[in-house]
C-alpha cells in the first residue's frame, strides 16, 4: 500500500482504539468558527467550512453548536479570535510531525508543544526542515462495503482523481488540493457515499519504528491528540497496529 493510505490506515486505526483522544468538540468548533471567518458562513461557496461541518456531523454534534461556531465566526455573535500556526517537528526514532494548531495565544502554544514533544523523546524543528518529507494532496475516504472497485476507479479517475487505493474497511481517493472539490462533488453526484475529506500533508516515505521507539511515538500522539489547540497532525511514522494495541 503506498504510503498516504498507509498513514491514513494508522491513522483511522487510532482514532477508533483512542475514540476518547479523538477530535473534540472544542477543536471541531474552533475549525469550524476560522473557516467561516476566513471564507464566509455559506458552506456551498467554502469547502473547509463544508468539510469542518461534515466532520461535526460526524461526530454528533448538535446543529446549534454548529450554527453558533459559524455566527462566531462571521462576526454574527461575539467570539475568540484564533491564529493558526503550523510546528515542525522529529519525534523518536528519526520521525517527522508536522502540527497545525488554532490558538488564543501564540507563546503558550509554543510552549506547551515544545514541552509534549520532547517529554516524548523528540525536538522542535525549524521551519522547512521537515516540510519536504510531506506533499500537500486531497484524500478522499470512502466505506469499501458495498462499493465496486472497479466502478470507483472509473468514477474517479473520470472526475479528476489522481489514484484510488484500498484497505479492509475504506477506499482513498488521492487528487491534487485543487481538485479536491470537483472530485468530490463528482462522487456525490454519482451516489458514492463519502466519509472525510481533507487536504492533507502526506508523507513521501515512511519511517518505520518499533519497541521502545515505537511506544514514545504513540504518547506523543496521543498528547498532540489531547492538546486542545492542536487540530490536526501528520506525521511519516510507520507503526504496526500491534504496537497501537499494546497502548
Amino acid at each position: 500500500m503506498s504510503g498516504h493510505s498507509k498513514w491514513a490506515t494508522i491513522k483511522r486505526k487510532k482514532e477508533k482504539t483512542d475514540s476518547a483522544r479523538g477530535r473534540t468538540f472544542s477543536k471541531l468548533i474552533k475549525e469550524i468558527t476560522i473557516a467561516s471567518r476566513m471564507s464566509g458562513g455559506d458552506e456551498t461557496g467554502n469547502p473547509r467550512l463544508r468539510a469542518a461541518v461534515l466532520a461535526a456531523k460526524a461526530a454528533n454534534m448538535p446543529a446549534a453548536n454548529v450554527d453558533r461556531a459559524i455566527k462566531k465566526g462571521t462576526g454574527e455573535l461575539p467570539g475568540v479570535s484564533y491564529e493558526e500556526i503550523t510546528y515542525e517537528a522529529y519525534g523518536p526514532g528519526g520521525t517527522a510531525f508536522l502540527i497545525s494548531c488554532l490558538t488564543d495565544n501564540r507563546n503558550r502554544v509554543v510552549s506547551e508543544i515544545r514541552h509534549i514533544i520532547g517529554k516524548c523523546g523528540g525536538n522542535m524543528a525549524e521551519s522547512g526542515a521537515v516540510g519536504w518529507m510531506f506533499t500537500r494532496l486531497g484524500q478522499i475516504t470512502i466505506p469499501a462495503e458495498g462499493v465496486d472497485e472497479d466502478e470507483l476507479m472509473m468514477q474517479a479517475l473520470e472526475a479528476g482523481a489522481d489514484d484510488v487505493g484500498k484497505d479492509e474497511e475504506s477506499f482513498m481517493v488521492t487528487t491534487q488540493p485543487e481538485n479536491l472539490e470537483e472530485v468530490r462533488q463528482a462522487l456525490e453526484n454519482a451516489g458514492v457515499e463519502i466519509e472525510t475529506y481533507e487536504v492533507a500533508m502526506v508523507p513521501q516515505t515512511l519511517v518505520p519504528v518499533e519497541g521502545t521507539q515505537a511506544k514514545q511515538v504513540v504518547r506523543l500522539m496521543d498528547a498532540l491528540d489531547d492538546h486542545d489547540d492542536v487540530t490536526q497532525f501528520w506525521t511519516n511514522v510507520d507503526l504496526n497496529e500491534e504496537e497501537l494495541e499494546d497502548e
